[in-house]
């Protein structure tokens, strides 16, 4: 009996085995959704630099590498919290290379800055540099002089020329000799009385390469007084290699920069006079006590001594 029940167990035991039923967790390969490579090709795309649109425009510059908006400013010749305003700019220690600032006034803007942020010597990234803002274009007397003067030659039938026209000479004489040219009246701004910053003697005249301006030397607190009269526009220590420094802004042609000083007595904003003393003299920054002092036309450096009145 045990022997017949072994042979039906090995029976069913040889019969055809069965397959499990297999479950394929290999992973689907989805077709790719067209959104998608849009979508991460616009991520990947690095986002334009401020003000790019108006990269060699007049009136704007393009930030190069170890630039500060206060550097910035004393080259242009103009008061940071304007740039600051003029270009919305959330933080004035953080600008990038290759961003374009505005640095000439909007039209429409006559009025002085009032934006608060204190610039710094932040540091920039790296990114590919633009040209710089080409120059102003030439004024309008400069454009009217070079345009051409109509003659009656040239419109026979047309009304007589001006008062001030050039007409043809008639065939065999002379032209008359041109007018001597009146004299330009001079830029509104020009004509400020200077004043000696320092009584020390001058040790490195003007060198634009070099020396932008003019080192005087002296003692360690010796007064240094404003060259004339103006607005501070900046008084602090974050313009490396200049020490503690004043900057004041005399009208919309000139600065004047006060470098080096032991002591600042003037503070951003602060009227001053033509010859109030405004810090002591120092040696921040250099290795010596001295004053180098700036005067810049329009944000570039000029020779003071052309300006400053003989001792």
């Amino acid at each position: 009996m045990l022997a017949a029940i072994m042979l039906v167990v090995l029976a069913g035991c040889a019969g055809p085995a069965r397959k499990a039923p297999v479950e394929d967790r290999s992973p689907v390969a989805k077709a790719p959704a067209a959104a998608e490579p849009a979508a991460s090709a616009a991520e990947a795309a690095p986002k334009p630099l401020p003000g790019i649109e108006n990269a060699g425009k007049p009136g704007y510059y393009t930030v190069k590498p170890g630039d500060t908006l206060l550097r910035i400013s004393l080259e242009q010749g103009q008061n940071w919290r304007d740039l600051v305003r003029w270009n919305n700019l959330e933080n004035p220690n953080l600008l990038e290379v290759g961003q374009v600032l505005r640095v000439v006034p909007p039209v429409a803007d006559a009025g002085s800055a009032t934006a608060r942020a204190v610039p710094g010597a932040g540091r920039v990234e790296s990114r590919p540099l633009d040209a710089k803002a080409a120059s102003a274009p030439a004024s309008g007397s400069t454009a009217a002089a070079s345009a051409p003067v109509a003659t009656a030659a040239t419109s026979p039938t047309g009304p007589p020329p001006s008062v001030g026209a050039v007409a043809s000479p008639a065939p065999g004489t002379a032209a008359p000799p041109a007018p001597a040219a009146a004299n330009a009246p001079r830029e509104a701004g020009e004509d400020l009385v200077w004043a000696w910053p320092a009584a020390g003697a001058v040790v490195a005249g003007f060198d634009e390469g070099r020396n932008k301006g003019l080192t005087i030397t002296g003692k360690a607190g010796d007064p240094v007084l404003a060259a004339g009269d103006g607005r501070v526009v900046y008084a602090g220590s974050s313009l490396r290699g200049y020490g503690n420094l004043v900057i004041i802004k005399h009208n919309d042609i000139y600065l004047t920069a006060y470098a080096h000083n032991q002591v600042l007595l003037v503070k951003d904003d602060q009227i001053v006079r033509r010859g109030q003393k405004i810090a002591e003299m120092g040696s921040t920054d250099a290795e010596r006590v001295q004053l180098h002092f700036e005067i810049r036309r329009q944000g570039r450096p000029v020779d003071p001594a052309k300006l400053l009145p003989p001792r």
